[in-house]
């Protein structure tokens, strides 16, 4: 903490303030007392913020939501007001550190007791989070506070009001996805709509963090888009994960969100301990506390971390700073009151009692359906050690394939691409992508055989459908090897010749990545001025929402004569595939620029052709013939 400089004023609202905790994105963030002696943490919106209208209503409806939340396991809103010269909120000091940094700067991993401890607390909050009819769309390590009483989750609502407003438009403008890569649900990846069993899957995340100190899907340092391919397409990673926790995060780590349990479900099923922290980690507090009741006389009581995260929100200092001046995080309705799910509740209970049997025998065990049949332990060890079964795919068909099923390699209307990784028979070892003009479909195949000339795929799931809801798992499917570039597939009574092409992180060749903006010689509509049209293109991996639409032109009259108003829209696709051309989905609207007259695009392909000796990017339709949509490279 800081000492209050100048420029900062000696009270907001009823608070007196202390010292400085931090400055974020949205402004500063103050450590301060109520007159009853409480701490609190007052936020201070910025006055170039303050300034927009836009701001105050989100900024007001944010407030009301954390408002209705309370402090159930969370830091509760003590007093603020939205219509203020300067707009503030006063949020309840939480006096701990983050578990990120105790379990990655302090402590590293807890024990199995104090996780399933951690679970039920995080389980508790989520719950009345939901039943406030919130999602809170960023729980990771960072935003959960260490206390003696239990965890408390930060870190939503407020930070959602930046998103919208800040730098004059939405500040989300490279997509609609929201929250934290590493520790974001498969739903928030492909930017659908959120429910409250999304941050169920970001607890089974969390959990996975503090018991090994590692996040299951690796961290963006290998790249945000593999990152997020891996949350969307691979299993977790769970070595060493303790197996008494496996039966509980496997399930919160489902890919099917109706597969989850319910935060209900976790807090009926988990006990709650006390003390539920290691000795450690409670010493550590009570050196906190002591602290901070020095505070009173001292603008700086002790240095260091004035309790809670060092991590969250912008400021990066202060126990609940994040949860007045977080960053991506946000407030989602939540979805309607589903029937219980008795599938989730059965297999939570099997999951919980496993943990007592475990706990009681001293024996590792597997208690959660296992999607691969290859036996051990539930994290994929044998014999207490990290191995897994040999691969049976041969080295020829290891990599990405792809192929036309229905049209040529130039005019395509359907593609289909399959990458195949090395795994033992029953595992999901390939990724496919099916692309037809109204929808794309991605899922995970079953190994069944393999030999030096065929490989043979069986059951799949489905990981990724654009529109939502539409795919169907794709059916027995056989590679033959003809040569080391090509296969001949066939599924049914469907064949064609796939071709070897580029796997990995980032499949998109140079030549496409950048800005384009529609070609001149392509517009002939009166003030040209007004319309826009452009495409941004960056690198990833296929499954990625790599390619993002914008345009922007006048509304028409019933007559078409063009109005003053002018109607904005954007949207992402996925790419499906990134062979001779590159390959994407159905468009998928930006929530945040978006007008009713918007319409959104089919399946599209992409190519560069050249032009008076300049590239030029041609987007087709899928669905049918017609001409092409052409673009130039935007100068920066």
């Amino acid at each position: 903490m800081e000492s209050l400089n100048a420029e900062d004023p000696v009270s907001v609202g009823p608070f007196r303030l202390i010292g400085r905790l931090g400055v974020g994105g949205m402004g500063r963030v103050f450590l301060a007392r109520s007159a009853g002696g409480r701490t609190v943490a007052v936020k201070v919106v910025h006055a170039e913020l303050a300034a927009q209208d836009e701001f105050r209503r989100r900024f007001a409806r944010e407030v009301a939501a954390l408002e209705r939340v309370g402090g159930t396991g969370t830091a509760p809103v003590l007093g603020s007001d939205t219509t203020a010269d300067s707009p503030w909120v006063a949020i309840g000091y939480v006096p701990g550190p983050s578990l990120r940094t105790v379990v990655g700067d302090e402590f590293g991993p807890l024990p199995p007791a104090t996780v399933r401890a951690l679970a039920s607390g995080l389980a508790r909050a989520l719950d009345h989070i939901h039943t406030a009819g919130l999602v809170h769309r960023d729980l990771k390590p960072s935003n959960v506070l260490l206390t003696v009483d239990g965890p408390r989750i930060i870190d939503f609502g407020i930070a959602r009001a930046v998103d919208h407003v800040a730098e004059g438009g939405n500040l989300t403008t490279t997509g609609a996805v929201v929250g934290s890569p590493g520790f974001m649900s498969p739903e928030q990846v492909r930017g659908d709509q959120v429910s409250p069993a999304s941050d169920v899957f970001c607890l089974g995340s969390v959990l996975v963090y503090a018991a090994t100190g590692r996040a299951p899907f690796g961290t963006a340092d290998s790249g945000v888009h593999a990152t997020m391919f891996r949350i969307a397409h691979d299993e977790p990673d769970l070595t060493d994960l303790p197996p008494e926790l496996s039966g509980l995060i496997r399930a919160c780590l489902a890919k099917d969100p109706a597969a989850r349990p319910t935060a209900t479900e976790i807090v009926e099923t988990l006990p709650v301990a006390d003390p539920w922290l290691p000795a450690d980690v409670l010493a550590r507090l009570g050196r906190h506390a002591a602290r901070l009741l020095e505070a009173e006389g001292s603008t700086d009581p002790g240095g260091g971390e004035q309790g809670g995260t060092t991590g969250t929100g912008a400021a990066g200092t202060g126990a609940t700073a994040g949860a007045a001046a977080g960053t991506g995080a946000g407030t989602a309705p939540a979805a309607p009151a589903a029937t219980p799910r008795r599938r989730g509740r059965t297999a939570l209970l099997a999951a919980v009692t496993a943990l007592v049997v475990v706990a009681a025998a001293g024996a590792a065990s597997t208690y959660w359906p296992r999607d691969e049949g290859t036996g051990g332990t539930a994290d994929g060890r044998k014999n207490g050690t990290s191995a897994r079964p040999a691969g049976i795919v041969p080295a020829a068909f290891l990599g990405a394939w792809e192929g036309v099923l229905k049209g040529s390699a130039s005019v395509p209307y359907e593609t289909s691409r399959i990458e195949i990784t090395q795994g033992p028979a029953g595992s999901r070892a390939a990724v496919y992508t099916h692309v037809t003009g109204e929808q794309l479909c991605m899922g995970r195949a079953t190994l069944l055989s393999a030999t030096e000339g065929e490989l043979v795929l069986g059951e799949a799931e489905i990981t990724a459908s654009v529109p939502a809801r539409r795919c169907t798992p794709a059916a027995r499917q056989t590679l033959t090897l003809r040569s080391t570039d090509v296969v001949e597939w066939g599924s049914g009574v469907a064949t064609s010749t796939f071709r070897r092409v580029k796997a990995g992180t980032d499949v998109v060749p140079a030549a496409y990545i950048g800005t384009w903006k529609q070609a001149p010689d392509t517009m002939n509509q009166p003030d040209p001025d007004r319309w826009s049209y452009r495409v941004t293109v960056t690198q990833g991996p296929v499954g990625a929402p790599l390619v993002r639409f914008e345009q922007s032109y006048p509304r028409m009259d019933d007559q078409g004569n063009a109005l003053a108003e002018d109607i904005d829209c954007a949207a992402t696709a996925l790419v499906g595939g990134a062979g001779s051309l590159l390959v994407i989905g159905p468009e998928t609207r930006d929530p945040g620029s978006w007008d009713p007259d918007c319409v959104e695009n089919g399946s599209s392909n992409l190519r560069i052709v050249p032009y008076q000796g300049k590239d030029r990017l041609q987007v087709y339709g899928m669905s049918a013939d017609g001409e092409p949509a052409e673009f130039v490279r935007d100068k920066p």
